[in-house]
């Protein structure tokens, strides 16, 4: 028999074990390698609602129903519809459902992501998210630093510093930096605990391997973001030979690739689709030899 956990009083079968990668810790928790992104749940370039709501609810569904248990977010997706997504459809939540969401920025009316990092606009930031969330503490909040051309180098303390204020008030389980240099994140772990690194990272883009290898060795998760390319789907001859020598998809073997590339990358690819979202799991799945890491690896020389 499945062992079983609680969600506020009905019993539900304990996630299966299936899913790619395994698990590994994020902060005190564990969750499944192979996580789940929310940010295509809203409308077109992440601004106002879905196109098809009920849709959007099975997609989550779906992902806690196969067992992932990271799912990633943020208030400034829509803004604010995919934590209200994420509530009407899984709340109350499995006790195992471990929800990361991120601060930083808000939304204009053009669709930008104007930085928003003075203390007192985080605190309401963090405040909004417990709100929509529906819970009474964030299990994880990724301060974004940089703009949507990449990291910046500036400092982070007074806005990190407020978050770990947050954290030691009881709102906030664990904290993370997005969008960061390898500088920053060391001034972050300097006021407090970081348990993840998100920073845009797939096979085309690998500015940052030393830092992951250097966030491994300190049992740091890496959470990368646009693990696919992005707005901009990875376009390479090489991945494509690959993917046609194993009979799988060009974004499946990227998956693959970055499940092997260290054991503390945590994925996050997102989909308005159940039949995307089991593609993506099915994909990532695959076991990749030396010679096609290799061959791989030569994508972002």
């Amino acid at each position: 028999m499945p062992s079983r956990y609680t969600m506020k009083g009905t019993t539900v079968r304990t996630p299966p074990t299936f899913l790619p990668g395994g698990t590994r810790a994020l902060g005190d928790s564990t969750v499944t390698r192979f996580g789940y992104g929310a940010m295509q749940l809203a409308g077109p370039w992440v601004m106002g609602p879905p196109a098809d709501h009920d849709a959007a609810l099975a997609v989550l569904r779906k992902a806690v129903d196969l067992g992932i248990t990271h799912i990633d977010t943020s208030d400034a997706y829509g803004p604010y519809i995919t934590n209200e997504l994420i509530r009407e459809a899984l709340h109350p939540y499995p006790e195992s459902l471990f929800i990361a969401t991120k601060v930083g920025a808000n939304r204009d009316a053009r669709g930008g992501w104007p930085p928003a990092r003075r203390p007192e606009d985080l605190r309401k930031q963090v405040r909004e998210n417990l709100q929509r969330l529906g819970v009474e503490v964030l299990d994880l909040v990724n301060l974004r630093m940089g703009d949507a051309e990449g990291p910046r180098p500036e400092s982070l303390a007074e806005a990190f510093g407020t978050l770990a204020e947050l954290r030691q008030q009881g709102l906030i389980r664990h904290l993370g930096v997005s969008n960061t240099t390898a500088e920053q994140v060391a001034e972050a772990r300097a006021i407090a605990p970081v348990v993840c690194v998100q920073n845009m990272y797939n096979l085309a883009h690998r500015h940052d391997d030393e830092l992951i290898d250097r966030l491994a060795a300190d049992e740091i998760a890496y959470v990368p973001f646009f693990p696919l390319g992005g707005f901009t789907p990875l376009q390479s001859e090489t991945l494509s030979n690959v993917a046609a020598r194993l009979g799988a998809t060009p974004m499946s073997v990227a998956l693959a690739w970055l499940l092997q590339r260290s054991p503390n990358i945590l994925l996050i690819p997102g989909t308005s689709s159940t039949a995307h979202l089991h593609e993506n799991i099915t994909g990532a799945g695959l076991i990749l030899s030396d010679e096609d890491v290799a061959e791989l690896d030569s994508i972002g020389c």
